[in-house]
């Protein structure tokens, strides 16, 4: 056998202990348990009334305008004061 049917037969073999991996996965309670881990995750976190990560990161940006035009404002109230 030369190297490169060595390496074959190799690939061969871990794509086979793979599917059946994968299959004996998708036939265990495993799969269920996490479903169900999931869900009760799910739940939980709605309940914490937690913000996805787009609406944090949005509302970061509405925060860093507002504190920008707020310093705009700060400068301008204080140049009127000087006058």
């Amino acid at each position: 056998m030369n190297p490169q049917d060595i390496m074959q037969k190799v690939q061969s073999i871990a794509n086979d202990m793979q599917s059946k991996v994968e299959d004996a996965i998708r036939q265990s309670p495993a799969k269920d348990l996490e479903k169900n881990v999931r869900g009760l995750m799910t739940q939980g976190f709605q309940k914490m009334d937690l913000v996805t990560r787009e609406e944090f990161d949005l509302q970061t940006q509405v925060l860093a305008k507002t504190r920008a035009k707020l310093e705009e404002l700060e400068a301008k109230v204080a140049a009127l004061e000087k006058k």
